[in-house]
């Protein structure tokens, strides 16, 4: 065997060993991700008294529905004994509108940044790339005084608008990104044809852009229904969202601890997006790249 064919059988041994200790690392990091999952969904599945005897990492040897059931319908919530069934129906009422409203807001405010020059375009565009980086914790008293103002105090009306407004930011940053590399002969030729402002954004711009619709859709989506600060800030009783509704399930202390009760709580909050995630994640990564090479 020459030189040259060791040499190669030698590159080839580290190849394979060096994939097999890649593979082993991304294994333990993806067991070390999905045994808390693990532990989630089979503790929800088992009867508190075998919770009680058993160990955390084992299958359930009963399975039962009983505490999906009683968590969505039968929990204790403050003085409400109704599960969270409300206050999924509260999350819904919050995260449709303020994901319709702040895409399409988010969509014309970018579509005039990118497309209609004006004087100090690039400073509001600014402010608004600013809106991005601030807390949640510096817009609570502003917000909170608004609210109050507005009327709009411990209602699901008033959390729409406070994820519209805090939304914004990040619509216009993602549908300004993505239509700067669409050409802009498309709207010279159609202002020459006579076409106006919103003409051209119903026929041109917003019927290509379906890979950036969805990507703000889900990003908004997660954002409004995994939001806790601003529920647990302006709302409160039957306005509250699913979020604050697991957080004052779990830590309610009356009674016997049901902790399967609890984790088949956090499942069901947490199913709407993972769900989203499942049916448009790929059309997420694909939109979320044409808009970042784009802008």
């Amino acid at each position: 065997m020459s030189d040259y064919q060791l040499e190669s059988n030698s590159q080839l041994i580290t190849q394979i060993i060096l994939r097999v200790l890649l593979y082993i690392i991304l294994g333990g990091f993806a067991l070390f991700y999905l045994v808390p999952l693990f532990v989630m969904i089979s503790t929800s599945f088992k009867p508190l008294s075998e919770i009680r005897e058993g160990s955390l990492l084992a299958l359930p040897r009963l399975v039962t529905f009983e505490a999906w059931q009683f968590a969505w319908s039968e929990a204790c919530i403050g003085v409400n004994c109704t599960g969270i069934k409300p206050y999924f129906w509260n999350s819904m009422l919050i995260a449709i509108p303020g994901v319709a409203l702040s895409t399409m807001i988010g969509a014309l405010t970018g579509y005039s940044l990118s497309k209609w020059h004006f004087k100090g375009a690039n400073i509001m565009f600014a402010l608004m790339l600013f809106g991005c980086f601030i807390p949640f914790q510096v817009v609570i008293m502003p917000m909170a005084q608004l609210l109050g103002k507005l009327g709009l105090s411990n209602s699901t009306f008033g959390l729409i608008l406070v994820h519209t407004i805090y939304g914004l930011s990040f619509t216009t940053l993602f549908f300004r990104n993505y239509y700067v590399g669409v050409p802009s002969e498309l709207v010279k030729a159609a202002t020459i044809d006579g076409a106006g402002f919103f003409t051209i954004f119903w026929r041109i711009m917003l019927p290509i852009s379906l890979p950036i619709i969805v990507v703000t859709v889900i990003w908004q989506f997660t954002q409004i229904w995994n939001d806790f600060l601003f529920g647990a800030s302006f709302t409160s009783g039957d306005a509250q969202p699913m979020t604050v509704a697991l957080n004052n399930l779990v830590n309610t202390t009356t009674g016997v601890k049901r902790y399967n009760v609890d984790m088949a709580a956090a499942i069901l909050t947490g199913l709407p997006t993972l769900i989203v995630y499942i049916v448009a994640g790929k059309y997420f990564v694909r939109g979320l790249t044409a808009g970042s090479v784009k802008g």
